[in-house]
């Protein structure tokens, strides 16, 4: 049996040809542009000596260039891994040299940390430069991308590969340690884009998704772009986040599915000439990520008169697990149910089954898990225990199987013995009517072990102080779990899809130089 992900573009290009693919402000390139691409740029990759198995790093914003490379790494054989366009040098030679990436192809915009990390990586033998429309040329001695394709054939036959091959290497996030690269197999990955597609989403002919989500994460390529070009959807790019550029193309491009993490909602929210531009477009909106505060999901609808679904996965899972399946079968706060062929339970610390409603580690098994970290065993082995894949996230499963993130095992405070889970105290704190964005986390305390602190962003024009908010939580949660000290910013750091970096806000200081004062009360 063979399998080719790139299958998604071939078949919707022969049944669509002149169907636009993608749009990235007026420009449009159409599925047959898209395919004769794509397949210029597989027979580029074999000119320069690429074999079938090899790894080509892509270090490309969201620009028609992402999908052409990608879908042409694919399609001659080869293995795709993305990578985090904000990477610096020392970065990317990790990822170069971990992944044993043969090519980097990397955006004009970025060559000053991707030929650092480039020049530095053991193996990697080829950089490809994707010019900008107004770029002055490529420096000498680097390949560049549009003179590969002008010099390329389009007769290109697609290499058959094999459904357990890997398709894409995505490293995770690596908030414990350095990332580790999830092998996604090309069955992986076409699967979950077409569960996405048809058994979550309802793709219709004419809808139009936008990919605002970085192409490189999990979650704009499968749910946004695969899913998208399975059904023959037409896809509006947008390069980065900003609330003009993205209203602009939901204007412009009739956008009728918007997906994106939750600050990407909150920003939309509070975009001051939102009502500037017309969004009726719009059908549904899709949320994962992070968890939305339910308070925000319920403004988002009222807004912009759309349902929004909101679903869960990771790297490792292709990326969805579980969904809210429509308004009439969701539970708000919840990540819903396991997607088709997937199972889920939730366990405790020696993998056996909690009782409904209890707490636990999440862990699930189905045709969405990696088929392991690239060159890590022991990783793999720790993560994959007695056959089901360990999240990390701790969970709840009601009566009706509707899952519900607590939070995450590694964010959890353990407050004087007590069990704090951030999600839970931030749901409350983002009721306050002044508060933009929250993060809550852990700080050492000598006696606690761990205190709770509110890490917090005020909305333009509203004010609050660390008494109002503190005292505001203590009314509405156990005396263990309300925050001793709250610190502001103008705007919480956050990861290239929007997630908030908790990992970066550990180091904000001492519970005595945060407030003023011990903050140890019980």
């Amino acid at each position: 049996m063979t399998l080719n992900l790139a299958v998604l573009l071939e078949e919707s290009a022969r049944e669509n040809p002149e169907k636009p693919a993608l749009i990235q402000g007026e420009d449009i390139l159409t599925y047959t542009g898209l395919r004769v691409a794509s397949r210029k740029f597989a027979n580029a990759l074999v000119t320069l000596g690429i074999r079938p198995g090899d790894k080509v790093a892509l270090m490309v914003p969201n620009v028609p260039q992402f999908a052409i490379a990608y879908y042409g790494i694919l399609s001659m054989g080869a293995t795709v891994v993305p990578l985090n366009v904000l990477l610096k040098a020392p970065e990317v030679v990790y990822h170069l040299e971990d992944s044993d990436a043969v090519a980097l192809v990397a955006w004009e915009g970025l060559v000053e940390e991707a030929r650092k990390g480039f020049a530095e990586a053991k193996e990697c033998e080829n950089l490809i430069l994707v010019e900008e429309p107004d770029g002055e040329g490529a420096p000498e001695g680097i390949h560049r991308f549009d003179e590969l394709l002008k010099d390329s054939s389009a007769e290109h036959e697609m290499v058959q590969t094999r459904p357990e091959d890997t398709a894409v290497l995505i490293y995770t996030s690596g908030t414990t340690g350095r990332p580790k690269g999830a092998e996604l197999t090309h069955f992986n990955m076409f699967y979950n884009a077409v569960v996405n597609a048809e058994k979550l989403l309802g793709l219709r002919e004419d809808d139009v998704g936008i990919a605002v989500l970085p192409l490189f994460h999990i979650f704009g390529q499968t749910c946004v772009m695969n899913a998208g070009i399975y059904a023959a959807n037409t896809v509006a790019l947008v390069p980065h986040f900003d609330p003009e550029a993205v209203l602009k193309a939901i204007q412009n491009a009739g956008v009728t599915i918007f997906s994106g993490v939750p600050t990407m909602y909150q920003y939309l929210l509070r975009y001051p000439e939102l009502d500037e531009y017309d969004t009726s477009t719009l059908r549904l909106g899709v949320s994962g990520g992070a968890a939305i505060p339910v308070k925000v999901l319920k403004a988002v609808e009222e807004r912009f008169g759309i349902t929004i679904l909101e679903g869960y996965g990771l790297s490792e899972t292709s990326p969805t697990a579980c969904f809210n399946r429509s308004a009439e079968q969701r539970k708000v706060g919840s990540i819903g149910l396991p997607i088709w062929g997937t199972e889920a339970k939730v366990v405790d610390e020696v993998n056996e089954e909690v009782p409904r409603g209890e707490r636990g580690e999440l862990v699930l098994r189905g045709h969405n898990i990696m088929k392991g970290y690239y060159k890590n065993p022991e990783a793999t082995e720790e993560a994959m225990s007695q056959g089901w894949f360990h999240t990390g996230d701790i969970a709840t499963m009601d009566e009706d199987g509707f899952i519900f993130i607590v939070d995450r095992v590694k964010d959890m405070v353990l407050r004087g013995g007590y069990n704090v889970y951030p999600r839970e105290i931030e749901e409350v704190i983002y009721e306050h009517p002044a508060i933009a964005e929250v993060a809550v986390i852990g700080v050492p305390h000598a006696e606690l072990g761990e205190e709770v602190r509110a890490v917090v962003a005020l909305k333009e024009g509203e004010s609050a102080t660390e008494e109002d908010i503190i005292a505001f939580t203590k009314e509405r949660v156990a005396a263990y779990k309300y925050p001793r000290s709250v610190i502001f910013m103008d705007d919480l750091p956050k990861t290239a899809t929007g997630k908030i970096l908790k990992r970066e806000l550990v180091d904000t200081g001492t519970e005595e130089s945060a407030t003023g004062k011990s903050g140890v009360a019980v």
